[in-house]
């Protein structure tokens, strides 16, 4: 690497997965995942990994996919709140957020939820922004299983491809094949198991 030549990161969080593992932490431990603390344990780790120094890693791109009801909806169900507070949290750490429309189905009395079109769009922005912006390290915040091909893709953009997962409570929600396609797969639940301080580090008290 040149003197001068500073890495960069692209960031990309599966809005529906991020949620479940903040769920999951609030149900377990009375906490909440710290945003700021996430991204900058990302970059942190990446110059561990590859003896870097810090101000030769740079997080260039961070962008957030999620479903979201319309206002309406969102005001009846008493969501407003905590959707306006969560998008502060996203623009106060550069975090570009993407939403599309959630759609609710009633089935014989049974109101299912629909979220179309958020996998597809999340896999196509992080493609093809790995590949014109050109990103030496690709990090994805997801564990569904549709986006291993996603994975496949982006190695061979030769973007060293990162997966981040996290499993509170043990719900098994990391799909095995995603796991296997990518260089690197940073288990939040063992190095938090194994480091107490990371913990405190990535959670803020819910």
């Amino acid at each position: 690497m040149a003197e001068n030549e500073i890495k960069s990161v692209g960031v990309f969080i599966d809005g529906g997965y991020y949620a479940k593992v903040d769920a999951a932490l609030k149900k377990e431990l009375s906490k909440n995942i710290n945003l700021k603390g996430l991204l900058d344990f990302v970059q942190e780790y990446i110059c561990k990994m590859d003896g870097l120094r810090k101000d030769k890693l740079s997080i260039t791109e961070s962008h957030y996919y999620r479903g979201r009801y319309r206002v309406n909806d969102a005001s009846n169900k008493h969501l407003l709140f905590e959707e306006r507070k969560f998008e502060d949290t996203l623009i106060e750490n550069d975090v570009v957020f993407h939403y599309k429309h959630l759609r609710e189905v009633n089935d014989h009395g049974r109101t299912t939820v629909i979220e179309k079109g958020i996998d597809t769009w999340f896999a196509l922005d992080t493609y093809e922004m790995a590949q014109y912006r050109d990103f030496d390290y690709t990090v994805m915040i997801s564990g569904d299983a549709d986006h291993e091909m996603l994975a496949r893709k982006l190695r061979a953009l030769k973007t060293h491809v990162i997966l981040l997962t996290w499993d509170p409570d043990n719900s098994g929600s990391t799909s095995r094949f995603l796991r296997e396609e990518v260089c690197t797969h940073i288990d939040l639940n063992k190095l938090t198991a194994a480091d107490a301080a990371l913990l405190q580090k990535l959670c803020r008290q819910a």
